[in-house]
């Protein structure tokens, strides 16, 4: 055959057939994923500080270890409000025009979900201090430390932002530690990780193999909720397992006037709506209202701080807290 011996004519059948084929298998499905799976109505784009965090969160391979997927299976409902779905995933862009983007979903749990970490651990000085040596706030964690994402300086400047590490884990050096830009970039890429909210009109996927639901007590009265399970899912990161906090960093509950006084207001309003203790320690960030507390949930957790660690305070009803809450939202929204 003539297009065999001639290999002008064989070599641009060939492109011809590559591109056409090209066109159907590949580019032509991308465009229909884009156009069926648009961003939810409410997601927010990555700022330009969370753009270069994310690069710097593939630089490091933290993907190796994390995960940003949450499976339609019960036991992932820590990690998310709901399974994760194709929209969470269509905003992604390219990284430039010569790579593709990388949606960091991950294959391997070393360490937790991050999905909804900017939920869960809304804490800038949390997270600074996580990343300077996570076993300054989990001492079992093996996750590497990023020191080099730090330097040590006797006299900060104004605008530098300073971390509170414990002398402990100076290694013998003096000064004030200050985070980089780029460990600051990374920590702006983590908070922005929220998973973003259904609309009213939208059925929430729900997830499967439920477990089965804690039976009430015998003596009839109803099961309501953990406050140690909450302490431990949204506390214990920054206060520790033992309520001492950690010294220069984050404020103990063991002992604290707060905890054991009798200002139920600014306690609950603490829970809520978080509290800046200036220069003595990190800002505390909305915890309850970011996890979306109930009464019930801030009685709980209250209770088991109020009891825990040698503390003996009294307890509070979920009528009392109702109370407070009602009040606090409706000071805040003048």
């Amino acid at each position: 055959m003539e297009l065999f011996d001639n290999h002008k004519k064989l070599f641009t059948t060939a492109f011809l057939f590559f591109a056409g084929l090209t066109i159907l298998v590949a580019i032509m499905p991308a465009i229909s994923n884009q156009q069926n799976n648009a961003p939810l109505p409410d997601a927010k784009p990555l700022s330009e500080d969370a753009v270069k965090g994310k690069a710097i969160f593939v630089a490091n391979g933290c993907v190796a270890c994390h995960t940003q997927q949450v499976r339609n299976v019960d036991m992932d409902k820590m990690w998310g409000e709901r399974p994760g779905m194709a929209a969470d995933y269509a905003d992604n862009h390219r990284t430039d025009i010569w790579r593709n983007t990388a949606t960091l979903m991950g294959t391997e749990r070393t360490g937790p979900d991050l999905t909804n970490i900017g939920s869960r651990q809304p804490s800038k000085d949390w997270n600074l201090v996580h990343l300077y040596n996570p076993r300054i706030v989990v001492k079992e964690s093996i996750m590497p430390s990023y020191e080099w994402l730090f330097s040590i300086k006797e006299t900060p400047a104004k605008t530098d932002v300073v971390v509170n590490v414990p002398e402990a884990y100076l290694n013998g050096a003096t000064g004030k530690v200050v985070a980089s830009k780029d460990a600051l970039y990374l920590i702006a890429y983590l908070q922005s990780l929220k998973q973003t909210k259904l609309s009213d009109s939208s059925a929430t996927p729900g997830f499967l193999y439920k477990r089965t639901v804690e039976k009430a007590p015998a003596n009839g009265s109803p099961a309501g909720p953990d406050g140690k399970a909450i302490f431990t899912a949204n506390c214990q990161s920054c206060h520790q397992a033992n309520g001492e906090g950690l010294k220069g960093a984050f404020p103990p509950l063991k002992g604290s006037p707060v905890v054991l006084g009798d200002n139920l207001e600014l306690y609950v309003d603490i829970v809520m709506n978080g509290y800046d203790a200036r220069a003595d320690y990190g800002v505390m960030p909305p915890v309850g209202t970011n996890m979306n507390f109930t009464e019930e949930e801030v009685a709980a957790l209250i209770n088991y701080e109020r009891n825990s660690w040698g503390n003996n305070g009294q307890p509070v009803t979920s009528q009392e807290v109702k109370k407070i809450m009602d009040f606090v939202k409706l000071k805040a929204s003048k």
